[in-house]
């Protein structure tokens, strides 16, 4: 039995310590959840509502504990978290509200029979396998759908988040769920394949790395079971031409809140800006001025604009890259780009210009705060630059001519396009990608569909 502990990444300093579960205790584990599982898909579809609806209330009450949680164990800044709680709220909500609806069944033609149509049942015991850059949300686009079903659900969070992780099996059976139904494990990576593999286990959800998500998808491919991934993002941030210096400022404020939102540790944020041959040098000034001024602080601290990252090494990895880009040539620093003496995982908010879209920077994420800007010579250049990755979460397009704007979001090969809005997520809206940054989509009534039974009936006489 090996432990674990909580590294404050605002301090540097080790807190509380955790016990990892043995291999042994998998199939305890398993047969809870499949126990589980075959009672709570027999309960009516208000029951389950009344969890969730419960579950959110529990959320909203106990913001303030939750906040503090996910900014000990991983950085975010008190107001993020909030948000990030927010927008979990609003998601066991919406499957609250919406639950007859989105379990309703879908009436087809007859075609032969008396009555024909599709019921959606669940499939059983799923494994959650979670990130720490938004511990309570990640969690919940999976559970909320997934538990209205009448799945149950195994919790593999990052080791990172045992706090969160925790909370979030404490908060559902104090909403009401029945034991087993939802159970966090603490597993070390090396633990899940097994898991996956295990014929108990229906599916598997993954949110993080490309690493984790093709093993994760190879073990569910050999074993006949459906998986999902939401893994990285490079998404192109598009500013069309003929914009004035007042709409400019308003753009290049938006890019910057959302590109260092979370401490740019957010899959969908706004990576690659890409602008017009014309406003480059004002583009870049702009942001030189707006980066140099952001102050890195800890995830109290109420006047921070950026927090740690969530642990040395992340921010070792990436500073260590900056410098090698930097090096070789193939990026240009203007600003920041250097760890931050003092206990901690901080680094400066970094801006990089003249990326070599082959290398390192330009085509794999860069997980932490450091916006890259492009120039391109038109709308057509532009476009090329945004699909020149292998990623596809998201991508956005900026500027005042609507139509324009709108056509040149619909070219982008990406799951998710906005228009003058990016890295929008709402309990309504779907959420996905294409290419390396994953398939299948979660949210809204797609967060349903992924893991149920889409169940033919045909009733005819005989």
């Amino acid at each position: 039995m090996s432990t674990f502990r909580l590294n404050n990444p605002s301090t540097g300093s080790s807190e509380d310590t955790f016990t990892r579960i043995d291999d042994s205790d998998r199939d305890a584990i398993l047969d809870r959840a499949t126990d589980a599982y075959h009672h709570w898909r027999t309960t009516t579809v208000d029951e389950r509502a009344g969890v969730l609806t419960r579950t959110a209330d529990l959320y909203e009450q106990q913001s303030d504990e939750l906040a503090s949680h996910i900014g000990r164990e991983m950085g975010k800044l008190t107001a993020w978290a909030q948000a990030e709680i927010g927008i979990v709220v609003d998601i066991y909500r919406y499957y609250a509200e919406h639950a007859h609806e989105l379990l309703a069944d879908r009436e087809l033609p007859a075609q032969g029979a008396l009555h024909t149509y599709v019921r959606k049942d669940p499939v059983g015991p799923l494994l959650g396998v979670m990130p720490w850059n938004f511990p309570y949300y990640q969690v919940a686009r999976w559970a909320a759908p997934n538990l209205l079903l009448g799945n149950s659900l195994v919790l593999k969070h990052a080791s990172i988040c045992p706090l969160s992780s925790r909370a979030c099996q404490d908060l559902l059976k104090e909403a009401g769920l029945p034991d087993g139904v939802f159970q966090n494990i603490y597993a070390s990576g090396s633990q899940v394949d097994a898991f996956v593999a295990d014929p108990r286990i229906a599916g598997v959800s993954l949110t993080g790395s490309e690493r984790a998500g093709a093993a994760v998808a190879s073990t569910a491919g050999e074993n006949y079971k459906k998986s999902l991934l939401e893994l990285g993002g490079n998404d192109p941030f598009i500013i069309l031409g003929g914009l004035s210096d007042r709409d400019m400022d308003r753009v290049l404020d938006r890019y910057v809140s959302l590109r260092m939102y979370n401490t740019g540790q957010a899959c969908n944020a706004p990576k690659r800006l890409i602008v017009l041959d014309d406003d480059y040098d004002r583009v870049v000034s702009g942001l030189e001025q707006r980066i140099s001024a952001l102050r890195p602080g800890a995830w109290d601290d109420p006047d921070a604009d950026v927090g740690p990252l969530s642990s040395v090494g992340a921010r070792d990895e990436i500073v260590e890259r900056l410098e090698k880009a930097s090096s070789d040539g193939t990026a240009t620093v203007r600003v920041g780009g250097h760890a931050l003496d003092r206990p901690g995982a901080f680094m400066e908010p970094t801006l990089l210009t003249d990326v070599d879209p082959s290398a390192d920077a330009g085509c794999n994420e860069i997980f932490g705060p450091v916006a890259i800007v492009y120039r391109a010579d038109d709308v057509e250049d532009a476009v090329r630059t945004a699909n020149n990755s292998d990623y596809g979460l998201s991508g956005s397009v900026w500027g005042t001519d609507l139509e324009l704007a709108e056509q040149t979001a619909a070219r982008l090969e990406v799951g998710m396009s906005f228009v003058n809005e990016a890295s929008v997520t709402a309990a309504g809206l779907p959420f996905g990608g294409v290419g390396r940054s994953g398939y299948g989509r979660e949210l809204a009534e797609w967060g349903v569909g992924e893991f149920c039974n889409d169940h033919l009936v045909r009733v005819r006489s005989l």
